[in-house]
């Protein structure tokens, strides 16, 4: 008895299981040694045999404990704490930095109607992010267009409840991967804010709010961040929104721009903005709050953090000079107003990129959103004839394109990128465009149908005495300055 368990401990040791020869025993559980000798002797004696040429001492030697155990999940408080700052940076971001940044274009006399449009939405879409959007967007099943109901009111989530990172056995408490994400669903529908601003019913921005998130937001995210999500599945890259947030919410704007209509005088009379001084600082704002947007993509505090960091760094201050630059040379003077678009613009565009380019990427693809992002707010602008209040379109749209379509080419490892040796840039471009195109239909459609039933339940557009007069008094009864 003896010798036949040494003989089948041999054959157990070279990956079989004498019940079931062919079968590696990584691949089912380990049964107890005690179970294995009751087969009986007949069945047995092939495998028997068949081991007996196998170094019997070697295979007694190595214990059965030496199977590679499963890698237990674990969760870095370093991690945590980071995506915590990531996550408050973000809400910096749109709160108060891109509502200062659009206060400041407007006229005085509309300042906090955009204030408090800014800051009200992302309110709104935070809250309904917990309700529905979350489990909608996130909540599994293998629908590649959207997700399901089971974590309908974050049914399920406790503080024990893990989300998964880009590193295995590394993972995150769900709530602050729920926060993290909610933040940018609010600044997205937010950025919408200033296509329009100056004109729009303030009811009518609230329940546009709400269809648009609903149907274009969620499906949008789903499809490029979901591991069933349809583009995802096609190997889109998007690290941290140029689809999700800018491309599609640069469409909604211009749609809006077009549906809402031009502003009383548009065209006639000066509507230069009123403080470029808080648009500077809202634009700084942006950019402190961008390294929690980007870097705080990668919902860990490693190297692949670093690297999305310091592209964001590096792409802002190209656009800014190349924004500045192009300006001075084509109309004769660098602008205040030109240098904090161009930072912005280079923000958008190294949004789906930050992740997978190199530096040196990251400084070329922000010279370029620079140049491009000026024509966007110029040349193409007055091609398309919308009155696009505050550019929405010019700088998230034309950069979220640039940046979305480029990451294709600065990913590869040849020119600096993190993507894999089989990497071929022919391939991604044509991914990356579909995705580009599906994101631009999506939302355009979906906020047609959408502005078209706000107009029809609540009406979009405020008075013409109203609009004169300015949303501030006639919207909210305030005034942003004292006379």
């Amino acid at each position: 008895m003896k010798k036949l368990l040494t003989i089948w401990l041999a054959a157990a040791a070279l990956g079989f299981s004498v019940a079931s020869p062919g079968v590696y025993a990584q691949e089912t559980p380990a049964a107890p040694a005690t179970e294995a000798v009751v087969a009986p002797a007949e069945e047995a004696a092939p495998a028997v045999e068949a081991a007996a040429e196998a170094p019997v001492a070697e295979a007694a030697a190595a214990p059965a404990e030496e199977a590679a155990p499963a890698i237990e999940p674990t969760v870095d408080k370093g991690d945590t704490t980071w995506m915590m700052t990531a996550t408050m940076l973000v809400i910096f971001m749109t709160i108060p930095g891109l509502a200062l940044f659009y206060g400041g274009l407007v006229r005085s006399k509309n300042m906090l109607s955009v204030l408090m449009q800014v800051m009200t939405v992302f309110c709104l879409i935070v809250v309904l992010w917990s309700i529905y959007g979350y489990s909608l967007t996130f909540g599994g099943g293998d629908n590649p267009f959207v997700g399901n109901f089971s974590k309908l009111f974050l049914s399920g989530v406790t503080t024990d409840s893990l989300s998964a990172t880009f590193t295995e056995g590394v993972m995150i408490p769900e709530f602050i991967f729920i926060a993290f994400q909610s933040t940018f669903a609010g600044i997205t529908c937010a950025l919408i804010v200033g296509a329009f601003a100056e004109r729009i019913k303030f009811s009518a921005v609230l329940l546009f709010s709400v269809i648009w998130f609903t149907f274009s937001y969620i499906p949008v995210a789903h499809m490029v961040w979901d591991g069933a999500g349809f583009l995802f599945a096609d190997g889109a890259i998007d690290f941290a929104g140029g689809t999700v947030v800018h491309i599609n919410a640069a469409v909604a704007g211009l749609v809006g721009a077009y549906m809402v209509g031009k502003r009383v005088g548009y065209g006639k009379e000066a509507m230069t903005p009123h403080s470029l001084t808080l648009t500077m600082v809202g634009a700084s704002m942006l950019w402190v709050g961008w390294f929690g947007f980007n870097a705080g993509s990668n919902l860990e505090s490693n190297g692949g953090t670093t690297l999305a960091f310091i592209n964001t760094l590096l792409a802002t201050a190209a656009a800014t000079l190349s924004w500045s630059a192009a300006e001075a040379l084509t109309k004769g003077k660098a602008s205040m107003l030109g240098a904090a678009s161009g930072a912005v613009g280079g923000l958008v565009a190294i949004t789906p990129a930050c992740g997978t380019i190199g530096p040196m990427g990251a400084l070329i693809l922000g010279l370029l959103a620079g140049v491009l992002c000026l024509w966007g707010v110029s040349g193409l602008k007055r091609m398309l004839g919308a009155d696009d209040a505050l550019d929405v379109f010019g700088v998230h749209g034309v950069g979220g394109i640039l940046g979305a379509l480029f990451v294709g080419v600065f990913s590869a490892p040849s020119l600096g990128g993190t993507m894999g040796d089989d990497f071929v840039i022919a391939s991604q471009l044509a991914v990356q465009a579909k995705g580009v195109i599906i994101t631009i239909v999506w939302s355009g459609v979906v906020a047609a149908i959408a502005y078209k039933l706000v107009d029809l339940i609540v009406g979009l557009r405020v008075s013409e005495e109203a609009e004169r007069e300015g949303l501030d008094i006639t919207s909210h009864g305030e005034q942003a300055y004292s006379k």
